[in-house]
């Protein structure tokens, strides 16, 4: 049974974690992530969770005490965007490096200088290859859903690593619409009694953290947490299963849309995925076949699916949220293509960067680049491969 409600995201999250119920948080506000602490810290307040809240002086501060609560042997989860992610840097991979079973919401936002406070996905992107297992978000259901997911994901005995769930900032976090929650037992249910493993409180098991590896070791240890990456994937979708069983929502690694006969195709996350459905939609009605792939799970990143998924179409555009500056091409893009370069028949690809600083992401965007690939896929001919689109002419 659901309940129907009418939430901004950052509310879905905040009662998401409120349901999952953690041992312990620490947290530092930052916009726009602060509502879904601000909101939880009320919970804790009003006895509606036990958790232990801690109170820190920095975002690096919350990291470090969610990785000593963890190492201890508790559910651990925080909060953050952008600055307060970047500061964060040395402690994610510590959190990954320890395998510990970390969840946090992250609330996309544009990185300074100069100073933004709206969303874009530099800060999640460059946090990408920290050792965090990252889920991204459509909307507020999603993100909701992706929270509650998160903790079985992190905390699989196979599996023990921390996971970004990623919603864009404003567009999702405070924009109101109607969601389904769960009841709190069937999220109860679901998430599980939580499983220690290797606690450090557990005095008839003494263990060491963090110890020195030298040059005999290191590479081992990094292989082994690579093999256990490898394993993600599978869980992630042993999990929406089970998900799937109590809310009625399917979810996959990522999401197609009118993609299996398309010719032409987007690839692009989080909110903006919606905006171009629509606009994939009125294409189909003038009868060219236009698709679109919406990937949830970017790290660590499908390839090999996302490959099979997207071979057979004639051109693709990726769309980024983010620009890798010096590396030629966006992040997802960059993905995207060594995902296909396997393949000796393959679409002809282009990039284009969108909304940075919570530029408006428009119809008419997604219009104009599905004309571009129409054009593109008759005459195989590219004017440019990557471009910005809706800046100021």
């Amino acid at each position: 049974m659901s309940i129907i409600v009418a939430v901004t995201g950052n509310e879905a999250v905040a009662n998401a974690l409120r349901q999952v119920n953690p041992d312990v948080s620490a947290a530092y506000p930052i916009t726009p992530a602060t509502d879904i602490m601000q909101r939880f810290t009320s919970f804790v307040s009003n006895g509606k969770v036990k958790t232990e809240m801690i109170l820190v002086e920095s975002e690096h501060s919350a990291m470090s005490a969610c990785v000593g609560a963890s190492a201890a042997g508790g559910r651990v989860m925080t909060a953050t965007s952008s600055q307060g992610l970047a500061l964060m840097w040395e402690m994610l991979f510590i959190a990954s490096g320890l395998r510990l079973p970390i969840v946090m919401p992250v609330v996309n936002r544009a990185l300074s200088a100069p100073l933004n406070i709206h969303g874009d996905h530099s800060d999640a992107m460059g946090a990408r290859d920290s050792g965090w297992i990252q889920l991204w978000s459509e909307n507020a259901q999603e993100s909701y859903d992706n929270t509650i997911q998160a903790f079985r994901i992190a905390e699989h005995m196979d599996i023990r690593l921390p996971v970004m769930v990623c919603l864009d900032g404003f567009i999702i976090s405070h924009s109101i619409e109607r969601i389904e929650y769960l009841e709190d037992d069937d999220v109860t249910n679901f998430i599980g009694e939580y499983k220690q493993l290797n606690a450090l409180l557990n005095i008839e098991h003494p263990i060491s953290y963090g110890p020195l590896i030298l040059p005999d070791y290191y590479m081992e240890f990094r292989m082994a947490q690579n093999e256990v990456m490898k394993k993600v994937t599978g869980f992630v979708l042993d999990v929406a299963k089970e998900f799937e069983k109590i809310s009625g929502r399917k979810y996959g690694l990522f999401e197609t849309y009118r993609l299996d006969d398309a010719e032409i195709g987007l690839v692009i996350l989080n909110s903006a995925a919606g905006t171009s459905k629509d606009v994939v939609d009125e294409f189909r009605n003038k009868g060219i076949k236009a698709g679109l792939l919406k990937p949830r799970l970017f790290r660590p990143f499908p390839y090999e699916e996302i490959g099979r998924a997207l071979k057979h179409l004639k051109a693709v555009c990726v769309l980024d949220r983010a620009d890798a500056f010096g590396g030629s091409y966006g992040p997802a893009f960059i993905d995207i293509a060594t995902s296909l370069y396997p393949y000796s028949e393959r679409p002809t690809l282009i990039n284009k960067i969108y909304g940075l600083g919570g530029r408006d992401y428009l119809p008419e965007h997604a219009e104009q680049v599905l004309n571009e690939l129409v054009e593109i896929a008759n005459t195989r001919k590219l004017k440019t491969v990557k471009e910005y689109i809706g800046v100021r002419g």
